[in-house]
This record gives structure tokens, C-alpha cells and sequence, in this order.
């Protein structure tokens, strides 16, 4: 007799216990199920099979543990392999993603052969909607020891789109101990153990001038010296140059380790092609939810007109059809600079409290599925959040295009020294 077990009974669990990796049990056990048909798994067993002990003798407490195992196995397999992006079947090579948000670097490195071995993200609910995408929890704070001793060895990249910190190098040389304290340092203290044979970190354009170069520099300084990789110069890339209508900027900084004897690399060149919104805009009338009200359209028009009159470009901006995007970002003027004409609607019924009305004008907000798009996610990415959150996690989150160009650039590079198949 089985009955049927589910991650659902595993949240409900942590209410009873605390299992031996506080707050990373979900995460371990899909780890490990991700990987149990390949010996990364092994890496993940011992803990995992505490967790799924507790599992099913929490949804089975009259039933032997070791009768309801295998049914209780495939069950949780089903539930992490029936995703909208699962793992390559025949995969090529193996990488991790770190500040992995909701998943941009995944579905590069997935679509070019490529399987994750580790995820780490600590926002609860951009790991949500990673999880109902992968089927995978991310681990939590990497900065804690208990959280990097769950990566696995021998993966062959590691991704990172680690937040800009400045670093206190004040009379200092500027290498791996003057990054204590910092996210970097975390990322750094893991090329330092796992030795990855490629490394790319994305980061705010801004990281090249950051506290007047010095924290790049210092950056460069500890891959190239500290822990000897070879890393040519960063290099600035414009998601609207690989296919999105977005004009979205951003540092790429790529290494590889030095005893692979590669010496040169070339960033990936812009596509012929450009995109424009009215690629990626809504092809059904959207909720009248999106479209501004007419007092907050007001505030807007007067807060540009305040800025203009002291010669500032400052406020709200609209988006032509034929345009291209500005970055989208978290905040509100993430929106306000991307607003958008759409004169489609014919309700004009409020759905939400606002004040005044809705405009008739046809001014709205995109659509969070649209800066899905403007990121280059395919339309069967899940948003299983609210509006707020999806948002913030298309605005955190990386280009996948632009991405994918750069990763694929780097697998070839290290196919031409035969390190990968």
C-alpha cells in the first residue's frame, strides 16, 4: 500500500523539526533528486535520506520507512523532473549558479548542453518561482560555511551575478583577504576550493568605475593573481544587441584557469537582427490594472515638468511600439521610464483602489510577462508570484540572450583545448 508523498508534506514538516541543514532541507533533497540518476547525487545522499526518512514517516507514520521509500522516491522524482525546463538529457558539461535569482543563467547554460549541479539564491520568493521552473529549491545564504560545503566538486563553470561591494583596500594591494566581507569574497573563496576549469560573473555596469576603479581592480587582481586564472579585460554588453528590445548594459567578466593553456578569448559580436517592444508586447488586451490612473498620470506630468524646467531629463518616459525598452530595474521608476501606449482597453472599470480614473489615453505599465520578454525568457516561463515580486525578479535578473552568446563563446573556447566533449 503507498500513499503519495509530496514537497508540500516536507514544508509542513518544518513546522514539527528542524532537520540538520536548517532551512536547506527542500533544497538538499532536490538536489539530490535532480541528480539521482548521476553520481553527482552522492554528494547529497546522506542528508537527503535523513530528510525523506522524516518525510515519509510524517505522511506514513503506521508504515515501515523502508517499504515506502522507492514509491516515495518516484513520486518526488516526478515532481522535480515534470518542469517547463528540465535538465538536457544527454548532458555536455556541468556548471553552478550562484545569486542565481530565478533561473536567467540556467536556462543559457541548460540550452547550450550544460546541467546545474548547485543553485544558490536566498530571496524566498524569487526561489519559488526557480522552483517551479527547475523544480528545484536553491540553497540559501552562501555566505554561511554549511551552505558552500553542499557544492558538489568538479563542475566545469561557475556562474555568478554577485551584487557590486566596495572593498576597504585603502594602502592595501588589493587582493583576495581585502574582499573579506563582501559577496565576492564568498565567490572567490569558492573558485579558490572548486578550481572551476571556467568562471563568469555578471554585475552592474557600474562595477567598472565603482569606488574609482578600485573595486574591479581589485576583483581582476584576485582571479588573475590570487587565483591564477587568465582573465582578459571585461568587457560592457547591451542585451538589445543579442535580440531583446532592451537597452540594458551590463559588465561580463570571464576567466579560465591558467593550466588549460587558453590565452586569448573574444566576446560574442551583436546580432544583425534588433528587436522592438512590439516584438515582446502583449497580443491580448490586458487587465485595466496596468493602466495609470489619472491622478497618479497627473503626479508623473508634473513631476518631469518640475525637472525639465531645471534642465534635468529626469521622469517618466513611454515606450513607442518601434522602440527599444530603457533597463528595466526594481523600483518604481523601473516602470515609469518603460510605460507603454496601448489603446486596446475598453473597460475601463478599476480593479484595484486608485484614485481618479483610468486614464483614456492608453498609458499603462508593462506587464510583468512582458519584462520576461524584454530578458529573453520563453513565454512558458512560470510567474507563480504576485505582480510586486515578479517585477523585482525580471528587474534583478540577467539577459538570457546575452548570456547564453557569451557562455557559448566560452564552451568553445574550452572545446578547442579539448576539455569538454
Amino acid at each position: 500500500m503507498t500513499t503519495a508523498i509530496s514537497f508540500t508534506q516536507l514544508e509542513n514538516t518544518k513546522k514539527k523539526s528542524i532537520f540538520i541543514a536548517e532551512h536547506n532541507d527542500t533544497a538538499i533533497l532536490t538536489h539530490y533528486l535532480h541528480n539521482y540518476r548521476n553520481g553527482v547525487s552522492k554528494h547529497f545522499e546522506k542528508d537527503a535520506k535523513i530528510i525523506l526518512k522524516k518525510l515519509v514517516q510524517y505522511a506514513n507514520d503506521e508504515y515501515d520507512y523502508n517499504i515506502l521509500h522507492d514509491d516515495a522516491i518516484q513520486q518526488l522524482l516526478f515532481e522535480v523532473e515534470n518542469v517547463p525546463f528540465p535538465t538536457p538529457a544527454n548532458y555536455k558539461f556541468k556548471f553552478i549558479d550562484l545569486f542565481a535569482g530565478v533561473g536567467g543563467f540556467r536556462i543559457a547554460l541548460q540550452n547550450l548542453g550544460g546541467k546545474c549541479v548547485f543553485t544558490s539564491e536566498w530571496d524566498k520568493e524569487a526561489q519559488k518561482t526557480y522552483r517551479a521552473n527547475f523544480g528545484e529549491v536553491p540553497f540559501g545564504d552562501i555566505t554561511k560555511s554549511e551552505t558552500k560545503n553542499f557544492i558538489p566538486q568538479n563542475f566545469d563553470v561557475l556562474c555568478a551575478g554577485f551584487p557590486c561591494q566596495a572593498f576597504s583596500i585603502a594602502g592595501k594591494r588589493g587582493g583576495f583577504e581585502d574582499t573579506r566581507g563582501t559577496l565576492f569574497f564568498d565567490v572567490a573563496e569558492i573558485i579558490k576550493k572548486h578550481k572551476p576549469k571556467a568562471i563568469f560573473l555578471e554585475n552592474v555596469k557600474g562595477l567598472k568605475n565603482h569606488n574609482g576603479g578600485k573595486t574591479l581592480a581589485t576583483i581582476l587582481n584576485v582571479l588573475r593573481n590570487d587565483l591564477n586564472y587568465f582573465v582578459p579585460e571585461p568587457q560592457i554588453i547591451n542585451a538589445k544587441d543579442f535580440g531583446v528590445p532592451q537597452n540594458r548594459e551590463r559588465i561580463y567578466i570571464v576567466g579560465f584557469r591558467k593550466d588549460l593553456g587558453i590565452e586569448n578569448f573574444e566576446y560574442p559580436k551583436a546580432v544583425e537582427k534588433k528587436a522592438q517592444f512590439h516584438d515582446v508586447k502583449e497580443k491580448d488586451v490586458v487587465s485595466s490594472k496596468y493602466y495609470l490612473s489619472t491622478q497618479y498620470l497627473s503626479t508623473l506630468r508634473a513631476h518631469k515638468e518640475r525637472h525639465a524646467n531645471k534642465g534635468n531629463g529626469f521622469g517618466f518616459e513611454i515606450i513607442m511600439d518601434n522602440e527599444v525598452s530603457n533597463a528595466i530595474v526594481v523600483g518604481g521608476m523601473g516602470r515609469e521610464r518603460n510605460l507603454v501606449l496601448d489603446n486596446r482597453l475598453e473597460d475601463f472599470t478599476p480593479v484595484t483602489k486608485i484614485k481618479g480614473e483610468v486614464n483614456r489615453e492608453g498609458i499603462r505599465k508593462m506587464t510583468p510577462r512582458e519584462w520576461a520578454r524584454l530578458q529573453g525568457f520563453p513565454d512558458n516561463f512560470v510567474i507563480p508570484v504576485a505582480d510586486a515580486s515578479a517585477y523585482k525578479q525580471f528587474g534583478n535578473s540577467v539577459a538570457v540572450p546575452a548570456i547564453q552568446a557569451t557562455a557559448d563563446a566560452i564552451l568553445k573556447q574550452l572545446r578547442t583545448v579539448k576539455d569538454l566533449p
